[in-house]
C-alpha cells in the first residue's frame, strides 16, 4: 500500500491582486509551493507527490522542484477551472497507477505550513476509517440570522469542527466518489470541495488533528503573516527544508 500527496495548486490567485500565481510567489528566497511540497518531501511515510498545476508552469514548477531537492515529485498534470475539477483531473489520472487500498492525501499548495504530526494522524485515521479530514474544534461562538438583522438562534459551538486540507481517503473511494460526483453533478459546485462532496454523497467522515498554524495563504495578509512565521522559525520548527 502506498501514500500518495495529490498537491492542488491549479489556482490564478486573484485576490492578491499580483502577477503570478500566488504558489509560485517567492518568500524568502523560495516559492511557496516549495514550502508545500518539502513538508511531504521529508515526512517518511509519503511515497510520491502529484501536482495538479495550472497551465503555463509546470515546467518552473519542475524545475524549482529539481533545484530545491522534491525528489518523490512523481507527476505534474493540468488542473481545471474549478477546484474540483482540479482534484478530479488528479485523482483519475491516477486510475492506473494506484491500487484500491492506497492512501490519497490531498491538500492545497498554498497551506505551505504542514505540520509533520497532522499528516501523520491523517495518514492514520484513513488507514483505520477510509478517510480523514483536518479539523480543529471551533472556538468562536455562532448565530443563526433570522428575517431581521436579529436572531433568537445559535449552534453550539461543541457540535462543530473548522476543517482544512490535508484530507486523507482510500483511492478506491475516492475514484468512485469522484465519478459518481461528476456523473450526477452532486457536490461539485460553488465552492465544493472533496469533504463537502463526500457528504453530499452520503459518506460519513472522520477526524483528524489539525493546527492552526495550517494558515490558506488567499490574501496578501496572509502571505505576510507566512512571510513572518518563516523569520520567525516557525517553517524550520515544523521540519522546513529537511528532506527525507
Amino acid at each position: 500500500m502506498s501514500n500518495i500527496a495529490v498537491i492542488i495548486a491549479g489556482g490564478i490567485g486573484s485576490r492578491m491582486h499580483l502577477e503570478i500565481p500566488k504558489q509560485f510567489i517567492h518568500v524568502r528566497g523560495k516559492p511557496v509551493i516549495i514550502y508545500t511540497l518539502e513538508a511531504f518531501q521529508r515526512h517518511p511515510d509519503i511515497d510520491a507527490i502529484e501536482v495538479v498545476c495550472l497551465e503555463g508552469w509546470h515546467d518552473s514548477l519542475k524545475a524549482y522542484a529539481a533545484q530545491f531537492g522534491i525528489t518523490k515529485l512523481k507527476y505534474v498534470i493540468l488542473g481545471g477551472n474549478t477546484a474540483q475539477e482540479s482534484i478530479r483531473n488528479g485523482v483519475f489520472y491516477l486510475e492506473n497507477k494506484c491500487e484500491p487500498d492506497d492512501i490519497i492525501i490531498i491538500h492545497d499548495g498554498i497551506r505551505p505550513l504542514v505540520d509533520e504530526a497532522v499528516l501523520s494522524d491523517v495518514i492514520v485515521k484513513c488507514r483505520q476509517h477510509g478517510n480523514a479530514v483536518t479539523s480543529l474544534p471551533y472556538n468562536e461562538q455562532i448565530f443563526v440570522l433570522d428575517d431581521e438583522d436579529s436572531t433568537t438562534r445559535y449552534i453550539p459551538r461543541e457540535t462543530l469542527r473548522r476543517v482544512s486540507t490535508p484530507q486523507a481517503y482510500r483511492f478506491s473511494l475516492l475514484c468512485e466518489k469522484y465519478h459518481e460526483a461528476f456523473t450526477t453533478g452532486k457536490g461539485i459546485t460553488g465552492s465544493s470541495y472533496t469533504n463537502t462532496m463526500m457528504a453530499d454523497l452520503g459518506v460519513r467522515l472522520y477526524f483528524a488533528a489539525g493546527s492552526d498554524r495550517n494558515i490558506k495563504l488567499t490574501t496578501r495578509e496572509d502571505l505576510e503573516l507566512f512571510s513572518a512565521y518563516v523569520q520567525l522559525g516557525i517553517y524550520t520548527q515544523l521540519g522546513g527544508g529537511k528532506n527525507a
